[in-house]
């Protein structure tokens, strides 16, 4: 099983189709991700991401959903 995280992309670097880049923000935790399977990713969009690799586009309301699911499943959530 894999698991994904949403965040909100800030950045992005343009490197070509197989090297764009992104800066990602997971709700305070910023961290640089691949957008080569996202190369439609514009600055304010919502992506999943598993092990630094942007994997889709997602709306604001599923990130929404998404954040607060994960949230629930934390210790301190």
């Amino acid at each position: 099983m894999c698991l994904a995280i949403p965040g909100q992309v800030l950045e992005v670097t343009d490197g070509g189709s197989l090297f764009a880049r992104g800066r990602v923000d997971f709700g305070g935790a910023v961290r640089e991700v691949s957008l080569v399977c996202t190369p439609e990713a514009r600055v304010g969009d919502w992506v999943l991401v598993h092990a630094g690799l942007a994997i889709t586009r997602i709306d604001a309301e599923a990130a929404t959903a998404a954040r607060r699911e994960l949230a629930r499943l934390t210790p301190d959530g």
